[in-house]
């Protein structure tokens, strides 16, 4: 069972209680957890073969009319995204430099039913380095297509000077990192969609409109499980059943070899399949 799926299912669980107003709101609690997944996904640093270093303090911006339904169970809800967002950190493998915290705030720029999620790294004073603690693709970085703030003040960089060996810097706020170089000239592989790169580190990727997907697409032409690029020699992409299909390099296809450079075309998003050698 998907890490969403549980988190969604204990929420139900408490509807009669605590959190029933919670569910009366415009933004719903699973789809706050999904971005912050993707939150984690876009701002992932490997800083060595052994370690990706995600975010760990999050702040999700409402609406006022979200914020006041929501902030009277900020501090459970918070602590319930909290521990959605570290399992699913250890089952990407992710790592924190210190303790999960997601905090709700009022923007008076964003409308009922729209949000915004800000991350920072924030380093522990015993810098807890070791993997998630406990036991999962793409965003803009808002809610529903939602921008992110300009700025993004008050936000500070991943430390400047990682461990030796390790990569140098992060990526700029709502932007993927580069893809690393894999050990033994490995091939690697990634997507790229309105310039922004997501790396394939599994055999299969899915992409869909759903909150499940490895790397959702805010389009309604997208199914919710659109379409899966199965990575090897060659890569292909697979359609799911999507009710529009896909187009890959100018053809409609259900199945296609996909090579580097690769156009594929779901609903009205194009992505650029890349692949190198490590």
């Amino acid at each position: 069972m998907g890490v969403l799926k549980k988190f969604e299912q204990r929420l139900e669980g408490l509807v009669n209680g605590t959190f029933a107003k919670v569910f009366k709101s415009e933004v719903q609690p699973v789809e706050i957890a999904g971005a912050l997944q993707r939150e984690c996904d876009n701002n992932a640093t490997i800083w060595n073969r052994d370690r990706t270093v995600v975010p760990n303090d999050f702040i999700v911006e409402l609406s006022t009319p979200d914020f006041e339904r929501l902030s009277p169970y900020s501090g459970q809800l918070g602590d319930e995204l909290a521990g959605m967002v570290r399992d699913y950190a250890k089952q990407q493998r992710y790592t924190f430099m210190g303790p999960i915290k997601v905090h709700l705030e009022k923007a008076d720029d964003l409308d009922t039913g729209l949000y915004r999620v800000r991350s920072r790294t924030l380093a522990s004073s015993t810098d807890q380095q070791g993997p998630a603690a406990a036991p999962a693709g793409r965003q803009a970085p808002g809610g529903y297509g939602y921008p992110p703030a300009a700025g993004s003040q008050g936000v500070p960089p991943m430390p400047s000077a990682p461990p030796p060996g390790a990569r140098p810097a992060a990526a700029p706020y709502g932007q993927r990192p580069a893809a690393a170089p894999t050990a033994g000239g490995r091939t690697r592989y990634w997507i790229e969609i309105n310039g922004v790169r997501h790396q394939i580190s599994r055999p299969t990727l899915v992409l869909g409109r759903s909150t499940e997907a490895d790397v959702r697409i805010d389009d309604p032409g997208v199914s919710r499980r659109h379409c899966e690029i199965r990575t090897g020699t060659p890569s292909t992409i697979q359609d799911l059943g999507s009710t529009n299909g896909i187009v890959v390099d100018g053809q409609h296809t259900t199945r296609a070899t996909l090579r580097d450079g690769s156009r594929i075309v779901v609903g009205s998003t194009t992505i650029i399949y890349r692949q190198a050698e490590g």
